[in-house]
């Protein structure tokens, strides 16, 4: 038997998961790296970073009840612009500075410059421009704010090319989570130079840019030390979070659509040949002729979790969507804003009276990103050929949010047993790797399969679609 490791650097927590060649899962650690968050900064020291991977492998590893000789390869997920900063002898010279890090807000001129091109989207796949919160945004911030950090960096590199740096000793990005950048040119799958040349970034700073799911080498023993593995084991190219989730969902093959109910509310497809548009990033897939198309949004699952903490801090979210069950359809009213966590108290809900409970407000929440989870998936499956939905992330533990996404979306969601789809992605792209299958199409024959279906219920489905029309012209 072959077991493989899938490592998914989440903004939230790192996960670690141990699959073997058919996809089962035989442990799962996790850890929430710790945060430094100041002045609108949110940065993870190295230190920080280390410690909470390994913590979790090492869990992963104990679960499983396997030593780290019985790891075939490794891959991961990544979040998207995250960074750090290293000088001439590739040391550290900046904590890894989150995407959610929100110092260059307010600023960022040349960014303005490289989103207001007319072939921006065309370049880039990045439909939806970026904001302060990217990479470059606090690149430019550096250079104004700390010259003399800027002046000692001889490299950029993302959380997963740090991770592959630091693991096989080679400087290797890729395309998946570098999309995600600005900087790449998905056309010539390598640098733009003229993004390049806007920010003040040579292109020796970058790592190369690889295919999702090649080999990028194999763990050194300093590396293997950093997580506790042997040296020698292979590692391959991962993705972008949302593009693992996607392949570990079987969407690569089957003709779904991923969604992903997390910090952010995510939704992904694959297509044949580059179509970049409005509304849609999209990436390099897992070969040359394929692509992911995504589209998101910051109305997830944060604002559940920010009701349970704040207004009901003696419940778990599990027993407040318990009670949210017994609520009929549009919560008697009330009504959720996106995000309506960002609000003032509970500004951010509308027509809430005396009638309503803490049931009410954790479903109007719910229905609040199903309405928005209808508009994604609109955007990027506009004639509904979808066959279905699979679900991952926290919201996919719901069995009520997925009620009220299918009879909003009048379409089934296929859910696995793990959950863990951004791991178990990454899995895949090993066993494809070390030869286990013939392609990726095989390996989702093989190892996805679902433990349950939710359907429309037709009554609640035509409630729905009339509430939906209501309140979300």
């Amino acid at each position: 038997m072959s077991y493989f490791l899938g490592i998914d650097l989440g903004t939230s927590y790192f996960k670690a998961g141990i699959f073997d060649q058919d996809g089962r899962l035989y442990g799962l650690g996790r850890a929430a790296a710790e945060k430094d968050l100041a002045d609108g900064r949110c940065e993870v020291s190295v230190a920080a970073f280390w410690k909470a991977l390994s913590g979790c492998v090492g869990q992963a590893l104990d679960g499983a009840g396997l030593k780290p000789d019985d790891i075939r390869a490794l891959s991961y997920s990544s979040q998207a612009n995250s960074f750090l900063l290293l000088d001439s002898q590739m040391d550290p010279l900046t904590p890894l500075i989150l995407w959610t890090d929100s110092r260059a807000v307010g600023g960022a001129e040349a960014l303005r410059s490289l989103t207001g091109r007319s072939d921006f989207t065309d370049m880039t796949g990045l439909g939806i421009p970026l904001d302060e919160h990217a990479m470059v945004a606090k690149i430019e911030w550096i250079q104004k704010n700390q010259p003399e950090v800027w002046k000692q960096t001889a490299a950029v590199m993302t959380i997963s090319d740090y991770l592959v740096f630091s693991l096989t000793g080679r400087r290797t990005s890729d395309l998946s989570t570098a999309s995600m950048t600005g900087l790449l040119d998905v056309w010539e799958c390598g640098w733009w130079k003229e993004s390049l040349d806007l920010f003040g970034i040579g292109g020796e700073m970058l790592s190369k840019p690889g295919m999702s799911g090649t080999s990028a080498g194999r763990l050194t023993l300093f590396g293997a030390a950093l997580l506790g593995l042997k040296p020698g084991t292979e590692l391959f190219l991962g993705g972008l979070d949302h593009h693992m989730v996607a392949v570990g969902a079987g969407i690569a093959d089957h003709g779904y659509v991923s969604e992903s109910t997390g910090t952010v509310l995510a939704c992904v497809n694959y297509a044949e040949g580059y179509d970049p548009r409005a509304g849609i990033n999209t990436g390099q897939g897992l070969d040359i002729n394929h692509y992911f198309q995504m589209a998101f949004s910051e109305n997830g699952a944060t604002a559940l979790e920010w009701y349970q903490k704040t207004y009901v801090p003696g419940s778990t979210i599990p027993q407040l969507v318990a009670e949210a069950e017994k609520v009929a359809v549009g919560c008697d009213g009330l009504t959720a804003l996106p995000q309506s966590d960002s609000y003032p108290g509970l500004t951010g809900f509308r027509n809430a009276d005396g009638r309503h409970t803490h049931a009410h407000f954790a479903r109007a929440i719910q229905e609040s990103t199903a309405a928005t989870l209808v508009k994604l998936v609109r955007s990027l499956d506009p004639d509904g050929a979808a066959k279905a939905l699979v679900p991952s992330g926290g919201g996919a533990k719901s069995r009520l949010w997925l009620q009220i996404k299918a009879n909003l979306l009048g379409k089934d969601f296929l859910v696995q047993d793990s959950g863990e789809l951004a791991v178990k992605g990454a899995a895949m792209l090993c066993a494809v790797g070390c030869g286990y299958y013939e392609d990726i199409g095989a390996a989702i024959d093989r190892q996805v399969a679902f433990s349950d279906t939710v359907h429309p219920c037709e009554a609640d489905a035509e409630a729905y679609q009339k509430w939906y029309k209501e309140n979300n012209n």
